[in-house]
């Protein structure tokens, strides 16, 4: 998710060559009236999914599994992990351990223009 500097860069970006900045034109006001308008949703959970593979089994593979059973995944040892928030594809990377708990290191962030079109 961007952060209020990366917002703050590309409204600046957006001033016009050698134009002053800040509050002689208004620049200020509108990046922190922009920055508060997105603090209400800051806070909102979101859903975080690292899918390591997945698989296809019928009932009666399902029902014979026990401790033990082996599912075989559709990704091979050291391809990405991809990373899905409220199941849209965001990022891709590896298994890290940190503290004795996995973790994931991001590698490929999807683009926002790649985002935008899998909402459609």
């Amino acid at each position: 998710m961007s952060n209020g500097t990366d917002f703050a860069a590309a409204v600046a970006a957006q001033q016009p060559a050698g134009a002053p900045t800040g509050a002689a034109t208004g620049g200020q006001k509108i990046q922190n009236s922009a920055i508060q308008s997105l603090d209400f949703i800051l806070d909102i959970p979101l859903k975080v999914t690292v899918e390591l593979g997945r698989t296809k089994m019928n009932i009666r593979d399902i029902l014979q599994l026990a401790q033990g059973s082996v599912v075989e995944l559709s990704k091979f040892a050291g391809e990405p992990l991809e990373v899905f928030v409220n199941e849209k594809l965001i990022a891709r990377g590896e298994v890290v351990v940190v503290n004795e708990k996995f973790g994931i290191r991001l590698t490929d962030i999807i683009s926002p223009v790649e985002r935008i079109e899998q909402l459609r």
